[in-house]
């Protein structure tokens, strides 16, 4: 495993209020917390990227196309 490197983030008084709220809680200490956070959201990025792949041969229309069905189907 890769040696955590140290560095400077600034946090919003009542977040890190909770995050040491949460360590306490959880047994974890604010380092750890703020690890899972960064990579449960590096995460949501990379299924992201993943489902943006997986659609990019899917056939497009555009909005003023979607807008005039719509239109059309008096839902506007």
């Amino acid at each position: 495993m890769t040696e955590p490197e140290r560095t400077t983030v600034y946090i919003m008084p009542h977040l890190r209020k909770g995050l040491r709220l949460k360590a306490a809680e959880t047994g974890h200490n604010i380092s750890q917390l703020v690890n899972e956070a960064v990579t449960l959201l590096l995460a949501e990025d990379a299924d992201d990227i993943d489902a943006l792949e997986d659609r990019k041969n899917e056939p497009t229309r555009p909005f003023e196309a979607f807008v005039a069905e719509l239109r059309a189907n008096g839902d506007l």
